[in-house]
C-alpha cells in the first residue's frame, strides 16, 4: 500500500548547506528528464521578477520567491516530510511519529510536488514556490508529468491510497483500471446529513495518514482501523472510492 499526498504551500526554508538539489536521488528517476527541463524553465521565468510574478501568480508577500526560484537548484535541502509545512503536514506531525511508524513514512507515502512529481517523503528538495495550476515554459503541469508519472506509480505494483487534491491528480492522472481508491474526506452533521470536509479535509487527511503510520499497512482493513482510531469511519463508495466520514462534533462544526 501506498499513500499519495499533495504537497503544501506552506514550506520551510533553510536546510542542509552541504546539499544542493540533485535530481537523480529522486524517487522515480524515470522523471529526471522532465523535471530537469521543468526545473531549467522556471529558473529562466524567474530572471524576470515582473513576469515571474505574474506568471506564478504571487502574492504582495511572495515576491522574494522569485529569488528562491532562481537559485533552486543551488539551495539547501531538506527532506520533502520536513519541507511541507501545511495543514496535512502538522496533522501528520512526522516529529513525533514512532521509530515503526518513520520506517512506513519512509516507504509507504508519496508526495506529489508541483516542481519534481511524485517524490518519495524523505527525498531531500530545496525551497521553491510552484502550484498545480502554474504555467511554465509552454505548457501546463497536468501536461508535464501526466502520463509518465501515472505509470510510473502504478508500476510500483502496490494499492494506491489516493488523498491527493483533485488539482494534483490532474497532474499525475492514474491509468484506467489502476490499482488506486481515491478517499474523499466529508463531514456528518447532526441531522446525518453528509457534507464535504472543506476546511477541514486537510487536518482529517494528516491525521488518517497518521494513524494509518500506525497500523501495519497492509491492506484496506487498516484503513479502517486508521479511521477509527481518529473519530472517523472508513465507506467504500464503489470499487476505487472511497470516503472517511467525520462527525461534526470532532470538528466543533
Amino acid at each position: 500500500m501506498l499513500i499519495l499526498l499533495p504537497p503544501s504551500e506552506g514550506k520551510r526554508g533553510g536546510g542542509d548547506p552541504t546539499h544542493a538539489l540533485h535530481l537523480e536521488s529522486l524517487a522515480f528517476p524515470e522523471l529526471t528528464g522532465v523535471r530537469r527541463e521543468l526545473l531549467a524553465e522556471l529558473v529562466s521565468l524567474c530572471q524576470d521578477d515582473d513576469r515571474a510574478v505574474r506568471t506564478l501568480a504571487l502574492g504582495p508577500r511572495q515576491h522574494g520567491d522569485v529569488l528562491a526560484n532562481r537559485l533552486v537548484e543551488e539551495s539547501p535541502t531538506l527532506p520533502a516530510i520536513q519541507r511541507y509545512t501545511g495543514v496535512v503536514y502538522d496533522g501528520l506531525d512526522y516529529a513525533t511519529l514512532s521509530p515503526a511508524a518513520v520506517e512506513r513514512l519512509r516507504d509507504r507515502v508519496i508526495i506529489q510536488s508541483a516542481l519534481f512529481g511524485p517524490i518519495r517523503a524523505f527525498d531531500p528538495i530545496p525551497y521553491y514556490r510552484m502550484s498545480a495550476g502554474s504555467r511554465v515554459g509552454d505548457a501546463r503541469l497536468r501536461r508535464r508529468f501526466a502520463q509518465a508519472a501515472g505509470r510510473a506509480l502504478v508500476d510500483t505494483g502496490e494499492l494506491l491510497v489516493d488523498a491527493r487534491s483533485r488539482a494534483y491528480m490532474a497532474c499525475a492522472p492514474l491509468p484506467e483500471g489502476a490499482p488506486a481508491v481515491h478517499v474523499e474526506f466529508v463531514i456528518r452533521s447532526a441531522d446525518g446529513g453528509l457534507r464535504p470536509a472543506g476546511h477541514h479535509n486537510k487536518r482529517l487527511k494528516g491525521l488518517l495518514v497518521r494513524a494509518l503510520l500506525n497500523t501495519p499497512m497492509a491492506g484496506p482493513d487498516d484503513l479502517s482501523a486508521a479511521a477509527d482510531a481518529v473519530g472517523a469511519e472508513f465507506t467504500w463508495i464503489d470499487r476505487t472510492e472511497a470516503a472517511v466520514v467525520a462527525e461534526s462534533t470532532v470538528f466543533g462544526v
